[in-house]
């Protein structure tokens, strides 16, 4: 579990784009690519510490792979067809 603020905030970054990339049409392999390349910057940039990237990884990585993040929910019931 995140404890620190800034790393819960990258988190939170992340999987917003994990969602808006899934509803653009990419799949699990770009989303893994878009988040080593996230992570790396994080490194070279030391915005907070290895220990703390790396926690972020595993978090980030459970949520990728977890599909109910990202299933298909209909935003309105389909309507009923009567035929007589």
């Amino acid at each position: 579990m995140l404890q620190d603020t800034q790393t819960i905030r990258f988190y939170q970054r992340i999987t917003d784009a994990f969602v808006e990339l899934w509803n653009r049409g990419y799949r699990t392999d770009d989303m893994r690519m878009y988040l080593d390349g996230y992570l790396a910057s994080l490194r070279h940039s030391n915005a907070i510490e290895p220990y703390l990237i790396h926690r972020l990884e595993e978090e980030a990585t459970r949520y990728l792979y977890d599909v109910s993040n990202f299933a298909m929910t209909m935003t309105q019931p389909e309507p009923e067809h009567d035929y007589y």
